[in-house]
């Protein structure tokens, strides 16, 4: 195992990255409980989408370990979930089989283009802010999701009668308890803990089994593999019936999400622990965005959304994780925890919702100044409508169409059409027409 994964060449040891693996499981296994929570909510089984969940991340730690030899793990991704069941199944009016359908196709969109001499030249297309800026917005649209999930901020009217938000009751006990939960979480990340979203999670569902709350209950369910048979390649490639350019915004923005989320992590951890080489690239990176695409579309066969590399890998680099076999006893660890899933679903939403804040405010450090010229209008109002119109739209996908159309309509007003890459145009399009069509009711 030290030789296949060359431990000692690149300066490790087996013990390291066995710790390393274990550190960045506890970081990121928050996930086997929020996925769930989410995709449920489309109609799911609970039980079928952790099994996806824990399998589909296995599969993806196992390929990204004996592919690219790289310290990454993967797992379906925040907001990419988000996007799966609000914007796909609510907003767009997909089912959750067609949602893992679209899934798929993205999915394979990513392994072609990763396989293909066009990956640098598309990647680079994007401009870097809007990268950034829909990085920050997604998560503000996780945080809301999380506050909503409770009641902790709550939404009234109908949008004619003057629709608004408002803060929710105290006085409730799942606004309570996750407000307990968020402290608790909080202070343990202030304190630098290793997996302190997973131990929230844990420690405030305990708290919730109290008499006073009463949140916590058990289920006694049997294991049985048998439950991810309402999953197992459920996909409906029937998708014409909302329209060509619905599925073509769906497709694109689960795939955009999935390129900028998992390139941004792989470069941007690799050069801060100093794992790229003099010309700033990733070893073994180019074959990681295989890993990743593989496992997108083996998770949509299982029954998941879109599987993405994890930003919490850096916490078992920083551990010391320089090889693949961190990613092997990651992927090890979410096998065995498929067989947690009798008892995940005593893990109650207020339990959730201060990860789904946490994870908000790591998202949102993407919208500094660094990395957005706030200065320069012709990039802050594209960034901030991206950012802006996640929340308050409700909708991943519309942050992002009017991002795109932004930048490409200030950049020619500007005279500096040349500027722009021939994708932010293609793209910019796609979604004007979709709004088009929605104005004239087709």
């Amino acid at each position: 195992m030290e030789k296949f994964f060359k431990v000692r060449e690149k300066g490790s040891t087996v013990r390291t990255e066995v710790i390393g693996g274990l550190t960045t499981f506890f970081a990121m296994a928050y996930i086997i409980f929020v996925n769930p929570n989410y995709l449920s909510a489309t109609g799911m089984d609970f039980h079928a989408v952790m099994m996806a969940t824990t399998i589909s991340s296995a599969i993806g730690c196992f390929l990204t370990a004996f592919l690219a030899n790289v310290p990454f793990a993967q797992a379906p991704g925040m907001g990419l979930n988000a996007f799966f069941t609000y914007t796909v199944c609510f907003t767009m009016g997909y089912t959750w089989q067609q949602g893992l359908a679209i899934v798929f196709i993205s999915g394979a969109l990513f392994l072609v283009l990763t396989l293909s001499p066009l990956r640098s030249k598309l990647i680079g297309a994007i401009p870097a802010c809007l990268k950034s800026a829909i990085s920050a917005g997604i998560g503000l649209f996780i945080c809301l999701i999380g506050m909503f999930n409770v009641g902790l901020v709550t939404a009234f009217g109908d949008g004619s009668a003057g629709a608004y938000t408002a803060m929710g009751s105290l006085s409730s006990k799942p606004v309570q308890l996750a407000l307990i939960g968020l402290l608790i979480t909080a202070v343990l990340l202030a304190y630098k803990i290793q997996g302190a979203i997973f131990l929230g999670i844990i420690i405030t569902t305990a708290i919730g089994a109290l008499p006073y709350f009463g949140l916590t209950v058990y289920h006694a369910d049997p294991f049985s593999f048998s439950v991810l048979g309402q999953t197992f390649m459920a996909l409906d490639f029937n998708l014409m019936n909302l329209g060509f350019l619905s599925l073509a915004t769906a497709v694109i923005s689960f795939f955009l999400v999935d390129c900028f989320d998992t390139i941004g992590t792989l470069i941007g951890t690799a050069t801060n622990a100093g794992l790229t080489d003099k010309e700033g690239n990733l070893p073994g990176g180019d074959r990681a965005l295989i890993a990743d695409a593989v496992a997108t579309c083996a998770g949509a066969c299982l029954g998941t959304s879109t599987v993405t590399t994890f930003v919490e890998s850096s916490t078992g680099i920083a551990a010391g994780a320089r090889t693949g076999l961190a990613s092997l006893v990651t992927g090890v660890l979410f096998l065995v925890a498929t067989f947690l899933a009798p008892i995940a679903g005593m893990i109650p939403s207020a339990a959730t919702t201060p990860a789904l804040i946490i994870v908000g405010v790591f998202m949102l450090r993407s919208a500094s100044s660094t990395s957005i010229h706030w200065d320069d209008f012709e990039e802050a109002l594209p960034c901030f409508l991206a950012i802006a119109m996640m929340p308050f739209a409700y909708s991943i996908s519309d942050g992002i169409g009017f991002g795109f159309i932004s930048y490409a309509l200030i950049k020619l007003c500007r005279g500096k059409g040349k500027d722009v890459q021939p994708l932010v145009y293609l793209v910019s399009v796609l979604f004007i027409l979709k709004y088009v069509l929605a104005i004239v009711g087709i």
